[in-house]
């Protein structure tokens, strides 16, 4: 049996060789724009968030700026999203924390950016991994659901995914693995039909190998 670092290892050369390209699927130009489109992307699309940011940042293109709109005119701009009245008044609300606490400018320390409105550990992550390059797993549906099946992890609590994946995969590659993982979720290891013929990870993992004795979890 390949020993645990080795297989982890293996796994995270082959995806980082079919993504290289490993950065998130959101248009954004700063730390601004980069922290409300992950706040608007909960329970939401990239693509949808794509349409509708770029009016969002005409209208009010700095955090002193949404701080101080109408949360009537941010819902609009934003309808089209889930959830769109809860995400206007978070945006509004992190906006002024931002300008009163941190001079207009995105914390990167964890606890300051999850008690930012809208920001949970996973957006928090995505925000640290792609502004600073820190370390930190990503934690999203994709995510979790590939780990389960290469058996990386049984647990299905995100926070509890985090934690041991943050064990078992090096410090420098967390961020990379984490957008990789959920790439190859999105690309071929679909929840109802993964692609198990055509994907690079078959040789390595045991849920691919077991297909006809049990179901992807």
């Amino acid at each position: 049996m390949m020993d645990m670092d080795k297989r982890i290892l293996q796994i995270m050369d082959i995806l980082k060789k079919e993504f290289p390209n490993f950065q998130t699927l959101l248009n954004y130009k700063n730390d601004f724009e980069l922290s409300a489109c992950v706040a608007l992307s909960a329970q939401t699309t990239d693509a949808s968030v794509n349409k509708a940011t770029p009016e969002l940042f005409r209208r009010w293109p700095t955090p002193a700026a949404l701080a101080a709109a109408r949360q009537s005119e941010v819902e609009e701009v934003i309808h089209s999203l889930g959830f769109f009245r809860q995400k206007a008044k978070n945006l509004i609300a992190a906006s002024r924390m931002l300008v009163e606490k941190y001079g207009g400018k995105v914390p990167w320390e964890m606890d300051e950016l999850t008690a930012l409105p809208g920001i949970g550990r996973k957006s928090a992550n995505v925000i640290r991994g792609h502004l600073w390059n820190l370390p930190g797993i990503i934690v999203d549906t994709h995510f979790g659901r590939v780990c389960r099946r290469l058996e990386l992890t049984a647990q299905t609590d995100p926070v509890k995914v985090e934690m041991e994946l943050m064990r078992l995969i090096p410090e420098e590659r967390q961020h990379e693995f984490s957008m990789t993982a959920n790439f190859h979720g999105r690309k071929y290891c679909m929840s109802r039909k993964p692609n198990c013929a055509d994907c690079p990870l078959a040789e390595l993992c045991p849920s691919r190998i077991h297909r006809t004795s049990k179901k992807p979890i």
